[in-house]
């Protein structure tokens, strides 16, 4: 037992956070799993969470980073919206290539 009180206080963090993102997740699943049918409203609140966490991620990426990772944003966002995740990937990676190559 005393081992467990010997790891860095960081560890601990993870750990709690691992723990609350599960209980979250787990939650959420034992909440929706209780209608028979889900209701309008609650499905397109459901539809809309992966655009919110993407914006989340992207947009203080575009207003701190350089001109070439927003470039590289805008770039991939633009063919996601055409093709498939690989071709975006592989797009998106050329472009920051090509971009930090030209001095970004």
């Amino acid at each position: 037992m005393e081992l467990l009180f010997n790891i860095p206080n960081i560890y601990w963090v993870i750990v709690a956070g691992a723990a609350a993102t599960y209980a979250t997740r787990f939650g959420g699943y034992l909440v929706v799993s209780r209608f028979e049918n889900i209701p309008p409203r609650i499905n397109a609140a459901l539809d809309a969470v992966p655009a919110a966490v993407l914006t989340t991620l992207v947009a203080p990426a575009l207003v701190s980073l350089g001109w070439a990772e927003a470039a590289t944003l805008c770039v991939a966002g633009l063919v996601a919206l055409r093709y498939s995740l690989s071709v975006t990937l592989v797009a998106g990676g050329a472009a920051i290539i090509l971009l930090r190559a030209l001095g970004g």
